[in-house]
């Protein structure tokens, strides 16, 4: 196979018309040169260059391999020049995610961040407590809005809201006007179970312990479809307050005090822009204000 190396060679001679001249041009020992413009010869099967004490002169063929090797000089060096415009990309910014976070609540939290104009790609890495806080702690992501343990509290991270896990009922429901209610008054309703809750265990004991078995119309980990469900009357949850959306009311569930703390949370950087952090810890502290 040519290389660039055996074109170099030999159009260097050609311009200089002579192996020495060649040789101090491009900073090779002349050895070296002879060696390469051989070799090229050798596998074109063909004599490029007549050798003469005076000068160096080309053969047919050399001329006609002239007008490739010029031709192939060119497209090396426009390449070079291409590429090395083509600045670097960023290093994406990677944020866990909890999966049981309002959709709503992200989507804010995103649109703001992007609309920077200097804002990092973002890669979102969704999964449960555990597992998020898993990829915190081996670096997988840069930074993750979860559920905040006392561990992650006191390494700094900035808790966002502070929220108590609620019944979700559709607008037209009975109890839709009720601040709160005693769990015996929905123990005939029918219920639709968030399978990626964090309290789900508690909650079905919480019923159990007051005698109260629902039936269940609908068993999801999708709680975007678990609220769509409740406000079309299919049946009402518990789920945290931020998860409410429009035609759903929350209802206070008396002696259920299950409360979750959702935040920000990150490790200091291995690669990743503290800046880009920074900003986007920013925007999430200005979305659950508002």
């Amino acid at each position: 196979m040519i290389s660039r190396v055996q074109i170099r060679h030999f159009l260097a001679v050609v311009d200089s018309g002579s192996f020495t001249r060649a040789a101090e041009l491009i900073h090779v020992t002349q050895p070296s040169l002879s060696s390469g413009v051989a070799e090229l010869e050798r596998q074109l099967g063909t004599k490029l260059l007549i050798r003469d004490k005076k000068r160096i002169q080309l053969t047919e063929a050399g001329s006609r391999f002239l007008v490739h090797a010029r031709r192939i000089q060119r497209e090396f060096r426009l390449a070079e020049e291409k590429i090395g415009q083509v600045s670097t990309p960023a290093e994406p910014l990677r944020l866990g995610l909890i999966d049981t976070l309002a959709s709503a609540l992200v989507e804010r939290i995103v649109c703001e961040y992007l609309d920077q104009p200097d804002a990092l790609p973002l890669i979102v890495k969704e999964g449960r407590e555990a597992e998020i806080a898993r990829a915190l702690s081996n670096h997988e992501v840069d930074a993750a809005l979860t559920i905040l343990d006392s561990q992650m509290q006191a390494a700094g991270a900035v808790a966002l809201v502070d929220e108590p896990y609620v019944l979700m009922v559709p607008d037209s429901h009975l109890i839709a006007g009720r601040g709160r209610v005693a769990p015996e008054e929905v123990s005939g309703e029918t219920m639709i179970a968030r399978r990626s809750c964090e309290v789900l265990v508690e909650t079905s004991k919480f019923f159990t312990s007051h005698g109260i078995r629902p039936p269940f119309s609908l068993r999801s980990p999708n709680d975007d479809r678990v609220l769509r469900m409740v406000r079309a009357g299919l049946g009402i949850t518990v789920a945290p307050l931020s998860s409410r959306i429009d035609g759903v009311s929350a209802v206070e569930l008396a002696t259920f005090d299950r409360r979750r703390t959702i935040g920000f949370a990150w490790l200091e950087p291995e690669g990743a822009d503290m800046s880009a952090i920074s900003a986007l810890r920013g925007i999430a502290q200005g979305v659950f204000r508002t």
